[in-house]
Formats: structure tokens, sequence, C-alpha cells
């Protein structure tokens, strides 16, 4: 059985039509869905049991942010796997039975994702690659690297190199749609996810920490699930977020290599290019009014 875990703050109507579409789509495999109310001061929690009342619902008495959240649903679940699944998605196809039978055909998995698109059918890319000093350098040298094969050149450096058009092995993968063996948790410190981060960050940080128990994590490209991403945040807002993801990037830098000259250099050649992309970004939105992704 595949426990499906979904957060809801403030998005009843996007939430709703992501449980429909797992109701709808999910027949090849046992599940069930905890869907945790992160205390949403706009939203009446028990509306979900009156569209949903196979449900398991949790409502929490404070906004505890994305991860402890899930820590919240998964005390609920019953089955072998658990499926972290953003209240912002919907599924086309029996998404969930594909992602588990491909899960349990490998060996050594931790998290395993899929293929996610923008409702507008690009592909987001969510396969990555952690973060390094040679790879920041990399990718300031993109030139160079169009001249290597596409293959060699997706799997040496992930994110936006790769067309999310194979099945691969791949340092991290989205929370979005993350799935994995229950087990792993008794692995980990207090037999819970990592809940350091209250949001954002936090699937590269999981990633990380099933990586240092001997898992890999994996990409999963033969099934596609549409993700709204911040479909309740403003084009300016997420905007802004780019300096908080700059700081939490950091962040997990120290948590892997220590406070120290490799983290000092990284930081300056990190806070370099995203400040440049921001900018670039920035001028798009206002001078045009178009979001660069």
């Amino acid at each position: 059985m595949v426990s499906v875990i979904i957060i809801n703050y403030n998005t009843f109507s996007i939430t709703c039509a992501c449980i429909a579409s797992v109701i709808k789509h999910t027949i090849g495999v046992a599940y069930q869905i905890i869907l945790v109310d992160n205390a949403s001061p706009n939203d009446n929690a028990d509306d979900f049991l009156i569209q949903f009342p196979s449900i398991t619902l949790i409502k929490s008495p404070i906004n505890g942010g994305f991860a402890k959240g899930n820590n919240l649903g998964i005390q609920h679940a019953t089955g072998s796997h658990i499926l972290l699944l953003n209240s912002d998605t919907v599924l086309q196809e029996d998404s969930i039975t594909k992602a588990y039978k491909q899960y349990k055909a490998l060996d050594g998995v931790g998290a395993l994702s899929v293929r996610l698109i923008y409702p507008d059918g690009k592909l987001q890319h969510t396969a990555r690659k952690f973060r390094s000093i040679s790879h920041e350098l990399l990718d300031v040298a993109r030139p160079v690297l169009l001249l290597l094969p596409y293959k060699k050149r997706a799997n040496l450096m992930m994110n936006q190199y790769f067309k999310g058009d194979y099945n691969t092995f791949t340092d991290w993968v989205s929370g979005a749609f993350m799935l994995f063996d229950k087990r792993i948790l008794d692995k980990l410190p207090n037999n819970i996810l990592d809940e350091r981060f209250f949001m954002y960050g936090e699937d590269q940080l999981w990633c990380y920490q099933f990586h240092q128990l001997g898992y890999r994590n994996f990409y999963y490209a033969d099934t596609e699930v549409i993700h709204l991403h911040a479909a309740s945040t403003s084009k300016e807002k997420q905007l802004q977020l780019l300096k908080r993801f700059l700081e939490l990037e950091i962040k997990i830098m120290e948590y892997r290599f220590g406070k120290g000259l490799y983290l000092s250099v990284f930081s300056l050649i990190l806070k370099a290019k995203e400040n440049f992309r921001y900018t670039v970004k920035r001028i798009a939105l206002k001078v045009f009014g178009i979001q660069i992704r």
C-alpha cells in the first residue's frame, strides 16, 4: 500500500483537484490519502471530508511548515511506502502505480520522483546534482558544455541540461512527488524527515540524507504529472523567493561541508551567479512583463 500525504494551506480548490485526480487515476495499487491541513485560516478543513469522505483528515493546530506537516501525516500512514504529493499537482494517469512498480523493481533506491510539467506542458527541471564548486564553475562555462554530446552533458550536470526524457539515477529529486520506502525513516534521526527547514529546500536535504545512508535517488521519466508550481504565489513573490533559495543552498552546503574555505569559495561563486540571474529575471518581469523560468 502507498500512503499519499498531501498538505493543505489555504488552497482548498487546488487541493480538491489534486485529491480528485488521485482517486480517479489510481487503480493499480492499494492506497490511502492522508490530508494534513496546516491550520489554514481561510479554509474549513472539515469541508474536505464532505467531498472526499474516504480520506484521513489531520487538522494541525499550527502551521508547522512542509516538513512538520508531512511528518504529522506519516504518523497515520499504514502503507509500506510513502508518497509526498504537493497539493498543486494533478495526475493525468495512474502515475502512482507506475512509480510504485518502478520503485519496487529497483534496488537500493531512496527517493523516486517522476516527470513534472507545467500546465502548458513545459518540463520542470526536477532531477538535479548536488552542488559543488566544480559544478557551479561548469555551469558558468555553458558554451563549453554545449560541445559535449547530450547524454554526457545531461548526466554530468542534470537540471536544465537534462530534458527529462529518460530514466536515471540522480542526486536529488523534487519533493512535489516523492516516493520512498517507509522503512528508510527508521534509519533517520528521531525516525522522521528532517524538519530544520520550514518550507523549500527540504527535498534536497532529505535526498542528501538518503544518499548518506547509502541509497540512490531516481528520476522516472515514463509518467508525468502536472505541477502548478507556486500556484498561490504572485510572480513578484516568486522572484523574491530566489533570494530565499540562495540562502537555503548555502545552508545545505554548510550542512554538507561545514564552515571553512570550501564553503566560502562556493558561496562567492553561487552568489555572483544567482544575483546575476535574479537581475535578469527582474528586468524581464518589470520591463517586458514576462516571467523567465
